[in-house]
């Protein structure tokens, strides 16, 4: 077999866009119906990477650490909750309309926005333009709690997942047996009726967050400020993305949240550019504090060894699942000549690939189905395995390769007569005869192995 040319450009979010639909990654939701903005669900593929994502998260979190725990906290939380962080009062952007062609637009955004008239044109530069006075707008999902809807009744859907954790501070104190420095971490679904949306997964009015708040004795805040930036950035670079394409930015003085005293964002250059991935913040005592004045509960901590009661400090890294999953496409994907032929691939980390290895039979006859099944059966015990019998070898394989599966497996004429399959590996195109009773092992032992994506050159 020919040696593979060399990767092409950088994809284009179209590319990507085009893969996830093809093949059953991603999909517009509600698309028989016309669909609805910037609204996406998740196929087969799509949703096992997007559990892969979630899980080495977890694992960072709690499989590799003994002073975090985990959380799972409702949508729809009392109305005080986000009264007393803010968002009631706070959690707006300015908005602007068009007369003419009715769209909405973020009014400190206009400058990368497009005239729904005149794609070409920026809101308010076409020569029928006509935009109303900027506006507040609360990016609160108001729903109704109850058989009557009135005031009484208004709660909201959560922007976030961060309050959840800190109005449980004193329930997981009393039961986790943790003292500060310790964490407390949820992957859930939040919501926020942005203005704008955009950019395929990249910003939704629906999402899915991986949040930990870390409580720390104030006077140590900055130190553990630093070593989540550096644990965050890590956890991406050795899932395969490349550290060229990661950024840690600071965020300046004007763009700082009102509870935040110093946040950095690990940015991933996205087919429109260095975008926010993850956020890591030091919110000070805010939220605590916050909720103690509006709930009457003391959310503190007492230190029987030292006599000091404190109000702990909070570091929060905050990752969106969909824009990991957006990144982790865009990086892994890629485009080469292999015997004349276009290939796509999909270079994801082994760990993170919705399926490990795929059993092919050669041809659907001589036995060689039956026998792929047996291998297919072994396997998947162990490893997400995936059977596919239909169509030529070849594009079995490219199909396999589109949705980055790591390894190959292809019962054949030679398995009938001696038990050994062959082994082709999706980065390298390497092929190697094993015997298919030592594939459990031997895939097992790579899947543990460290990775580094052929990209990173």
């Amino acid at each position: 077999m020919s040696e593979p040319a060399p990767p092409t450009t950088e994809p284009s979010l179209d590319e990507i866009v085009a893969l996830c639909k093809r093949r059953g990654f991603i999909f517009p939701s509600s698309e028989i119906y016309g669909g609805v903005g910037s609204t996406y669900d998740y196929g087969h593929y799509g949703v096992l990477l997007k559990n892969h994502v979630k899980a080495e998260w977890w694992r960072a979190m709690l499989a590799e650490r003994d002073d975090i725990v985990a959380l799972d906290s409702a949508i729809i939380q009392h109305p005080k909750v986000w009264e007393a962080s803010g968002h009631l009062a706070g959690f707006t952007d300015p908005m602007v309309d068009c007369k003419t062609c009715k769209l909405r637009f973020r009014a400190d955004q206009l400058e990368d926005s497009q005239c729904g008239r005149k794609p070409s044109k920026r809101p308010g530069e076409g020569p029928d333009c006509e935009l109303t006075e900027a506006r507040e707008f609360n990016l609160m999902f108001e729903t109704s709690v109850g058989p009557v809807r009135d005031s009484a009744s208004v709660a909201y859907l959560r922007p976030e997942t961060a309050q959840g954790i800190f109005i449980n501070f004193k329930n997981v104190l009393q039961f986790a047996r943790k003292k500060p420095p310790f964490g407390i971490a949820q992957i859930g679904k939040s919501f926020r009726n942005e203005i704008t949306t955009g950019n395929f997964i990249f910003r939704t009015r629906e999402f899915e967050q991986m949040e930990m708040e870390f409580f720390v004795p104030p006077a140590e805040a900055e130190r553990w400020h630093r070593h989540w930036m550096d644990e965050r950035m890590r956890w991406y670079t050795e899932l395969g993305i490349r550290p060229d394409h990661l950024r840690l930015r600071e965020h300046d003085t004007d763009e700082l949240s009102h509870y935040s005293s110093a946040t950095s964002d690990i940015e991933y250059e996205f087919p429109m550019g260095f975008s926010e991935l993850e956020g890591i913040a030091n919110r000070g005592d805010f939220d605590l504090r916050q909720h103690a004045e509006h709930s009457g509960e003391k959310l503190e901590y007492f230190d029987q060894q030292s006599g000091e009661r404190y109000v702990p400090y909070v570091i929060e890294p905050a990752a969106g699942v969909d824009r990991a999953v957006l990144a982790f496409l865009v990086d892994a994907y890629d485009t080469e000549e292999v015997e004349g032929r276009r290939r796509t691939v999909l270079r994801l980390h082994p760990q993170l690939a919705p399926v490990k290895v795929a059993v092919l039979p050669l041809v659907s006859k001589e036995g060689m189905p039956e026998r792929a099944r047996e291998v297919f059966d072994s396997l998947r015990r162990r490893i997400a395995a995936e059977y596919d019998e239909g169509g030529s070898i070849g594009k079995r394989y490219r199909r396999q390769d589109e949705i980055g599966t790591p390894w190959g497996v292809t019962v054949d004429g030679q398995t009938m007569a001696d038990g050994t399959v062959t082994l082709r590996d999706r980065d390298s195109l390497e092929q190697v005869r094993v015997d298919a009773g030592e594939l459990g092992e031997l895939l097992a032992a790579r899947l543990e192995e460290p990775w580094i994506s052929p990209k990173a050159g």
